[in-house]
C-alpha cells in the first residue's frame, strides 16, 4: 500500500484531540502501520500510546517518537480542513480543540518514515520501535507509556530520535547538541485563610492579599535570583478567588510554570518558589499553604556525537540543516524521559513547516500554539519523512 500522505494530515488536523483523549487518532495510527504490512502494532500503551516494531534482521534498535495530541485552541486559521472539533478539557469543560503544535505533522512524518523504511529493508538491518506519544501537552505522556512498561515490553533503543515542528521556513532543519529545550514544572499554591464580610476585614484573614504579594514576589526569583547570563522563567498563569466584590473569601489558589535552561538553576526555582510561599502566608499570619507540584520535564540534553551524526546525514537530504540550538527559546518536552527511561542517548531535532515566502514578505509568522499556526503541509511533509528517514538510517546497521 502506498500511503497519500496529505490527506491524512489533513484528516488528522481537523480532528485533533485533547490529552489521552486521542482515541481516533491512535485507531488512524495503528490501521495505518497494520496496512503496512511487517509491523508488529500494540495499542493502549499508556492510555491512547501505539507503538509499531518494524524489524529486519540483526542490528541496531532504534526509537523514533511523534505526539499525537492537540490543544485546547480554537482554529483560527480559515483552511479548508480546518478544526471545529470540540472536546472535553480535565476540568470537565468543553473547549475547542485544534494541532497549533504541529502533532499531527509528526504523526504524519513517522508514518511516512515508516512506509520508506518497509519499502527499502534490502537496504538496512536492524530494529524501528515507532512511538505514537499521547498527552505530550500535559507532560504525562512518556510517562505513562514509560509506567505501561514501555522500556521493558519493547526492543532497547541505541538511540531515540525524534523532530518537531517550527515556525522556520520548509527546507530547514536545526539540530542542537548538547542542552535543546528546557525543563518544565508546574505548581498549584491553595492559600487559606478566613473569610469575612467585606466591611469587617479586621475579622478575616485575606488569602487574596497574601496571594497577590507572593504573586509579586515570585517574580523576583528570576529578576533578583537567577544571573543575567543563565535563563530562567516563572509565570504565575491563573489566579482564583472569591465570588464578591464584598464578601473576603477563605482561600486562594494560584498556578505556577517554570523553565530553566539547567538542573542547578531549575533545583534553585523550585526551592525559591517552595521559600517564598510559605513565607508570604506566614507574614499574613495564614497556616502553611498546600503546594502541589505536577509531573514535569527534565531538560533535554542531545547526545553531541549523535547530534553529529543526525546532522551529516540530514545535511544530505535537506537544503538548509543547520548546527544550532532550537529557536523555540524556553519550550519544553517529554520525550526525554522516553530516552531516560530506556537508557539511551537522544537526538530531537526541529524541522521547519512555513511557507518560505512568508518570510521574504516580512510577513508575521504565527508561533506553535497560535491559533493562526498552518504548516504548509503539501512541502513540509516530504521534508521532514526525509529528514526522519535519513537520521534512521544513519543509526542503522
Amino acid at each position: 500500500m502506498t500511503l497519500d500522505l496529505l490527506p491524512l494530515y489533513q484528516d488528522l488536523h481537523a480532528h485533533p484531540e485533547l490529552g489521552f483523549q486521542e482515541h481516533r487518532t491512535a485507531g488512524i495510527v495503528a490501521d495505518t502501520l497494520r496496512s503496512l504490512g511487517g509491523i508488529e502494532v500494540t495499542e493502549g500503551v499508556g492510555g491512547t500510546g501505539v507503538v509499531g516494531v518494524l524489524t529486519n534482521g540483526d542490528g541496531p534498535v532504534v526509537w523514533l517518537r511523534a505526539d499525537m495530541d492537540g490543544l485546547p485552541v480554537e482554529e483560527r486559521t480559515g483552511l479548508p480542513y480546518a478544526s471545529t472539533h470540540r472536546g472535553t478539557d480535565e476540568t470537565g469543560t468543553e473547549v475547542p480543540t485544534m494541532h497549533a503544535c504541529g502533532h499531527d505533522i509528526h504523526v504524519t512524518w513517522l508514518l511516512g518514515a515508516l512506509e520508506r523504511l518497509g519499502a527499502t529493508r534490502s537496504e538496512w538491518a536492524g530494529t524501528v520501535v515507532a512511538v505514537f506519544q499521547p498527552a505530550e501537552e500535559v507532560i504525562s505522556g512518556a510517562r505513562a507509556m514509560i509506567d505501561d512498561g514501555l522500556a521493558e515490553r519493547f526492543p532497547t533503543p541505541s538511540i531515540v530520535l525524534g523532530q518537531h515542528s517550527a515556525p522556520a521556513p520548509v527546507g530547514t532543519v536545526a539540530v542542537g547538541s548538547g542542552a535543546v529545550m528546557a525543563s518544565s514544572d508546574r505548581f498549584t499554591v491553595t492559600f487559606t485563610g478566613r473569610g469575612a464580610h467585606g466591611s469587617a476585614p479586621q475579622a478575616s484573614l485575606d488569602p487574596v492579599v497574601t496571594a497577590a504579594s507572593a504573586v509579586v514576589r515570585l517574580q523576583t526569583i528570576v529578576a533578583r535570583e537567577t544571573s543575567p547570563l543563565d535563563a530562567g522563567v516563572v509565570t504565575v498563569g491563573s489566579f482564583h478567588a472569591g465570588s464578591r466584590a464584598n464578601i473576603i473569601p477563605d482561600k486562594a489558589v494560584i498556578e505556577i510554570s517554570t523553565r530553566a535552561r539547567n538542573e542547578e538553576t531549575r533545583g534553585r526555582i523550585i526551592a525559591s518558589i517552595e521559600r517564598i510561599v510559605r513565607a508570604e502566608s506566614q507574614a499574613g499570619g495564614l497556616p502553611e499553604p498546600t503546594i502541589e507540584r505536577l509531573p514535569g520535564a527534565d531538560v533535554l540534553v542531545n547526545d553531541p556525537e549523535h547530534a553529529a551524526r543526525v546532522l551529516r546525514a540530514v545535511s544530505a537530504v535537506v537544503s538548509e540543516a543547520v548546527d544550532t540550538e532550537s529557536g523555540l527559546a524556553m519550550a519544553s518536552e517529554d520525550v526525554g524521559q522516553l530516552a531516560t527511561a530506556a537508557g539511551a542517548p537522544i537526538v530531537y531535532w526541529f524541522t521547519g513547516i512555513t511557507d518560505p515566502e512568508l518570510f521574504r514578505s516580512g510577513a508575521d509568522i504565527p508561533s506553535n500554539h497560535s491559533p493562526f499556526y498552518a504548516p504548509q503541509a503539501e512541502t513540509a511533509i516530504p521534508v521532514g519523512v526525509d529528514a526522519l528517514v535519513a537520521a534512521t538510517r544513519a543509526h542503522l546497521g
